[in-house]
């Protein structure tokens, strides 16, 4: 334990699920059929957000917002279709690194060259093209990277060091990440280690054991069955990690975040197709009370379960309806890891507020994605939908976006609506969509707000 004993900065754990949305944690206290004791705990130990946002309501931009602490719009990764993210763009994980961390990337990376990719073909693009966007090219010492059965590689579940290389585990997808994660713990922990645990789950295809479908056996619906178990799944993972700081006496300097990426797709009705059909939009999540679903600037697509826990420097208990991002991740990482912070990260660092030593000011969070636009200032949330589509919301209500309070309050409108205007002038694709709502947006916007 010498090295730990020499440098006594703090692990940084950050665990991502994938369109999980606002309701399925116990903790929220929204629903009763979700089971989350280990995810529960770690919100008691810590601060629970409950008004924790990401950067889209979509995979691949989401998490570049979080891995670079960016508004991902700034280096044009807008939505799925502009991956892989730019060699360019530097990462916590390399920024931490350069600092003298370890760093572990475990599960979902998704900002590589794949299937969306519009200026690629992921068939006809050789391995040698698509490893430089690889996590262990991106900052990350040490990568368990993959999806469902095959995984880029630089070590084994067992902690031995490996080639890099694509390798099959045909074990379940998700007890696989937590497999890998607790090996990266137990062969980095003689110094602070950065590890970034990503979750393919409850994201379709469903899919779980019966080791956690027989926990839910009473619930009806296969589609939310089947999240229950794979959110269960993902539970014992946060619990197995835990226990792992624990008998290496690692919890009290171990800052974690538990995210979801975006709300949960509901394909409007909540299908309840077999979990064989991939047409099936449904992944089985809930996102109440929030409005929407994945792909929507509501709050449903962007609003997630949001955890903050450092047990041996943060209040433990706590529930904090101040506005957070996950750019805050990056930033407040780093001043956790003594780090100067760069000027061009766009979050803040929440430890003083989660101190209780400052309040956090009133800031304005932005978003785009596809013809939507949005900010949140404080209290307030202005939403633009395409050409000619427009809302303000108070979101002091009891119930956000159920009241468009537009023409009641036109100066507040006007000064979002501007600062709104101001920030896309700047963003790699300058600018707000004045175009009408695709198909997809249409249908949604038509079905959650058809007073408008």
């Amino acid at each position: 334990m010498a090295a730990r004993d020499s440098d006594q900065r703090p692990n940084i754990i950050v665990v991502l699920t994938d369109d999980q949305g606002y309701a399925d944690l116990g903790a929220q206290g929204v629903l009763s059929d979700v089971q989350t004791p280990h995810i529960d705990q770690l919100a008691e130990d810590g601060t629970r957000m409950t008004s924790g946002y990401v950067t889209a309501p979509q995979c691949t931009p989401s998490r570049a917002g979080l891995i670079t602490g960016k508004y991902q719009q700034r280096f044009g990764l807008d939505d799925n279709r502009f991956n892989p993210m730019p060699l360019q763009e530097t990462t916590l994980a390399d920024r931490l690194k350069n600092a003298g961390y370890t760093t572990g990337m475990v599960g979902k990376w998704h900002l590589e060259i794949d299937k969306n990719s519009q200026d690629y073909e992921i068939a006809n693009t050789p391995i040698e093209q698509r490893v430089p966007f690889f996590p262990d090219q991106r900052g990350f010492d040490d990568v368990y990277f993959g999806y469902v059965k095959t995984w880029w590689t630089n070590f084994d579940i067992q902690g031995n060091t490996l080639p890099a290389q694509h390798r099959k585990n045909t074990n379940y997808r998700l007890d696989i990440v937590t497999d890998a994660s607790i090996a990266f713990i137990n062969r980095q922990k003689q110094k602070p280690f950065f590890l970034y645990t990503s979750y393919y789950g409850p994201h379709v295809p469903l899919s779980a054991t019966d080791r956690y479908l027989s926990r839910f056996s009473s619930v009806t619906e296969t589609r939310r069955q089947h999240a229950l178990a794979m959110i269960a799944a993902i539970d014992d993972g946060v619990g197995r990690i835990r226990e792992t700081l624990d008998s290496n006496g690692l919890s009290d300097n171990t800052l974690i975040f538990f995210i979801s990426d975006n709300g949960a797709p509901l394909g409007i009705h909540k299908l309840d197709l077999p979990v064989s059909d991939h047409s099936g939009e449904w992944d089985g999540s809930l996102n109440d009370p929030m409005v929407g679903e994945k792909g929507m600037l509501s709050e449903a697509g962007i609003r997630v379960p949001f955890i903050v826990s450092w047990p041996g420097t943060l209040p433990a208990g706590v529930v904090s309806d101040t506005p957070v991002t996950t750019l805050d991740v990056a930033t407040t990482s780093l001043a956790a890891a003594g780090v100067e912070l760069p000027d061009e990260l766009d979050g803040v660092n929440l430890i003083p507020s989660l101190s209780g030593d400052t309040v956090l000011g009133e800031r304005p969070l932005y978003w785009r994605f596809w013809n939507q636009a949005a900010i949140r200032k404080g209290s307030w949330k202005f939403l633009k939908a395409g050409a000619g589509t427009e809302f303000l919301f108070n979101m002091d209500n009891t119930t956000p976006e159920t009241s468009n309070v537009l023409s009641d309050y036109p100066d507040i409108a006007d000064e979002l609506r501007q600062q709104l205007s101001s920030w896309a002038v700047d963003l790699h694709r300058p600018g707000l969509s004045d175009s009408t709502l695709n198909n997809k947006e249409k249908d949604w916007y038509e079905h959650y707000f058809p007073a408008n």
